[in-house]
């Protein structure tokens, strides 16, 4: 019996699984606000209390984390907890609790994934057995890579999206200048995640170049979480009475996306991912139309001399949910 879990900043998904024949179809599973709970094990031992446990064993568990793991023990990036691996085994009493980078999970699913799983904006040309990339802005900003070793993929883990943010444009060199006087440094994760959405979206409205609806400021009074509120204005979807896209809020998603898409090519050329790139996390499937926009593709090839062969690069954006729980269990079961 496996316990298998993807760790958020935000949320958390858990499911016990019973063989590898079931991993798409746990025997229970279940969502959690990670936020709500003070440490990893309260907030397993809260989704046990849901189970009727009686018969079952857990065997092992396998944990992907937002945050490096070093010798058993991870810290998630965005929450207060710490976690080791042998402290759970004796908290959950399991045998065997594995910690895994929560991008290391996803990406350990990326050769299982489905075309149903999957919406494609660039076709390409994939190489066979070629490098595999994932660029996943979620809570955070991950990236992960895998390569064949002539009988599998391996996956490596990083922490790429805290590298130094490189602007590729007279506004976003402006973005850059006004963040530096915010803070000491700023890293892609500052600028493509559901944290640096507002950073942007900040510049925006300091730019003078769009004004913010009085509507827009009230619901963002009223909510810790802005994010929803600017895709939603962004796509026309924020209220029965506000149907048009809200200019600001577009020209703060049409940012994000040149910025994701300058840096999954930036990942590209770094790995040589000629078998793809697969964007993760839980933004992109929520901005298809905005990815899907020619600014996205112009943004990843926009790389000179290298630009025809990132064309031949296919991109996938990640519909499935639940691939950091499907590659937690899939790591767990291959152990």
């Amino acid at each position: 019996m496996l316990l298998a879990g993807d760790i958020g900043g935000t949320k958390t998904n858990l499911a016990l699984y019973q063989s590898r024949e079931d991993i798409r179809t746990p025997l229970h599973e279940g969502t959690l606000p990670s936020g709500e709970y003070a440490t990893l094990a309260a907030l397993i031992h809260a989704f046990m209390g849901q189970i009727d446990l009686s018969g079952i064993t857990i065997e092992r568990a396998v944990f992907g984390v937002a945050g490096p793991v070093v010798a058993g023990k991870a810290k998630i990036t965005n929450l207060s907890w710490q976690m080791e691996e042998r402290q759970l085994e004796q908290a959950l009493n399991i045998p065997s609790v594995t910690l895994l980078n929560d991008l290391a999970a996803m990406a350990t699913a990326i050769p299982q994934l489905r075309s149903s799983d999957l919406h494609t904006l660039n076709s390409g040309k994939a190489a066979a057995h070629g490098t595999l990339a994932v660029v996943a802005p979620g809570t955070g900003l991950g990236e992960a890579v895998l390569t064949w070793d002539g009988a599998h993929y391996r996956v490596h883990p990083s922490e790429g999206g805290h590298v130094d943010f490189a602007p590729t444009n007279a506004f976003e060199i402006g973005m850059l200048v006004y963040m530096l006087e915010h803070m000491s440094h700023v890293s892609y994760e500052h600028v493509c995640s559901g944290i640096g959405l507002p950073n942007i979206y900040a510049y925006v409205r300091e730019s003078g170049l769009f004004n913010e609806p009085q509507w827009l400021a009230e619901q963002f009074a009223q909510t810790k979480d802005h994010n929803p509120i600017i895709v939603k204005a962004a796509q026309g979807l924020a209220a029965e009475e506000h149907k048009e896209p809200e200019a600001i809020c577009v020209a703060t998603l049409k940012t994000f996306v040149s910025i994701l898409g300058a840096e999954a090519g930036n990942m590209a050329l770094k790995t040589l991912a000629t078998g793809g790139i697969y964007l993760g996390g839980g933004i992109p499937p929520r901005i298809l139309s905005f990815l899907e926009d020619a600014e996205f593709m112009r943004a990843f090839t926009a790389k000179g001399r290298f630009s025809a062969m990132l064309a031949d690069v296919p991109v996938h954006v990640i519909l499935n949910h639940k691939v950091g729980l499907l590659g937690a269990a899939t790591f767990g079961f291959d152990l």
